[in-house]
């Protein structure tokens, strides 16, 4: 499935029904008085999140959505039946803007509904114009139109853990080896153009991955991929950064991608973080130790090592990946 975090769409809302101008006819009540009801209140467009969807992609080939009118007023004193609401679901974590960009809703909880407009009045039907003096009013009302609204929606996905690192550091084959998901694999960079989620399962516990798509220098300012996919990494409640054992200078790939998300939010500089050297199967074992021993010195923290592809020591990422989710 394509993967669409963007849409614009138009919305209206049901127009309302008129009401009846009507009269009673009866045999031998020559002067039934007026017995008009009032129209139906048009349907609501009301938007509603629902787990199982991942993508805006729907919203991508269809973008006019209407609500049902309210029914027209009916003589004998019958309203007309309210406009049936339109309900249109969204993934967990999608964004409703207005025509100027002003955030309407965000959704971050199942079920989660937000009524975006509401249907038109129903008009009144000529019975509610009766009184005292205007026995027989002829008179009814229109229903309330409502006008097309545009709107925006955008999707930044909810995860336990974000995978983020330069291309092909090895997030897609790793998310392959310890998740559900199947991203597309290769030995050229950007080999992932969309994001995918995964589930991991250990010990008796289960957490959401997403693999976001390999960051450049320069993201934060649009460079590359850039803000197509940085914006999906401040939902992730943890970073799981790879770095390919192999590059010429780990330290400063690091420090490349950490300076790109501490430009692009604040709130990334407070998300708690794993470090890992990938792809360890390629070098030898005392290499792959005298590299992590000098960036944990540099960095001043625990460093992990892992081959998705050699299956190594992917159960104790898993492990840590846990302890920090599941223990914070």
């Amino acid at each position: 499935m394509n993967f669409f975090d963007e849409a614009r769409i138009y919305t209206k809302a049901g127009n309302g029904g008129s009401g009846a101008c009507s009269f009673r006819r009866e045999a031998h009540v020559p002067y039934g008085g007026p017995d008009g009801g009032n129209g139906g209140r048009g349907g609501h467009i009301v938007f509603k999140c629902r787990l199982g969807i991942n993508t805006l992609i729907d919203y991508k080939f269809k973008q006019h959505y209407k609500a049902s009118p309210g029914e027209q007023g009916k003589g004998k004193n019958r309203n007309g039946a309210n406009g049936e609401d339109l309900i249109l679901n969204v993934p967990l974590g999608t964004q409703i803007f207005d025509e100027d960009h002003n955030l309407l809703c965000d959704f971050e909880t199942k079920d989660q509904e937000f009524q975006l407009l509401k249907g038109g009045e129903g008009g009144r039907g000529n019975a509610s114009f009766k009184s005292s003096i205007n026995q027989a009013p002829k008179i009814s009302n229109p229903g309330e139109a409502t006008v097309e609204h545009t709107i925006y929606l955008k999707l930044k996905i909810f995860s336990d853990v974000g995978l983020v690192g330069f291309p092909n550091a090895g997030k897609s084959t790793l998310i392959s080896a310890i998740s559900n998901a199947r991203p597309k694999i290769a030995n050229y960079p950007f080999t992932t153009l969309k994001p995918y989620l995964g589930v991991v399962l250990y010990d008796e516990k289960d957490f959401v991955i997403a693999d976001i798509p390999g960051l450049i220098e320069g993201a934060s300012d649009g460079v590359g991929l850039g803000h197509k996919f940085l914006k999906h990494i401040e939902r992730c409640k943890t970073l799981l950064h790879l770095i390919d054992v192999t590059s010429e200078n780990p330290l400063e790939s690091y420090r490349t991608i950490r300076k790109e998300l501490n430009k692009y939010s604040d709130l990334l500089l407070e998300k708690k973080e794993i470090i890992a050297l990938s792809k360890i199967d390629l070098l030898p074992k005392e290499e792959v130790a005298e590299i992590q021993k000098t960036l944990a010195k540099d960095l001043n923290t625990h460093i992990l090592t892992f081959s998705a592809v050699a299956s190594m020591n992917l159960d104790k990422l898993k492990q840590e990946l846990v302890k920090l989710i599941f223990n914070s």
